[in-house]
């Protein structure tokens, strides 16, 4: 193979691995806001937290660690579950980890 097959084939590689590493931390995330709320979720949500971490922390993976598609699967199925657990217990009250409601200002009055 050419030099400049091998460089694209390398680029290539970095996306992918730039791009699962933003998805894996971005879901991270999510499952870490519920962190908080492990106490009232039961047994079954702290062990589905910490088997996610665990997992995604350990050197030790299905795949090699520059590609985290078997992280973001193990961490968006923790997420899942946990919504799910949510969702059981508080109904349609808004997620720990959705989207924060916008920031408002208060009104001055005779503005």
């Amino acid at each position: 193979m050419s030099e400049e097959a091998w460089i694209a084939i390398g680029v290539a590689i970095a996306v992918v691995a730039i791009i699962t590493f933003v998805g894996a931390v971005h879901l991270l995330l999510k499952v870490f806001r519920m962190r908080r709320h492990l106490a009232e979720l039961g047994t079954g949500g702290k062990v589905a937290f910490w088997a996610a971490m665990i997992y995604t922390f350990l050197p030790l993976d299905l795949l090699p660690d520059p590609i985290y598609l078997d992280d973001m699967a193990v961490v968006g199925a923790a997420l899942v579950y946990l919504t799910r657990l949510w969702r059981k217990r508080h109904g349609s009250r808004p997620l720990p980890h959705g989207p924060r409601p916008p920031a408002t200002r208060p009104s001055i009055p005779g503005r």
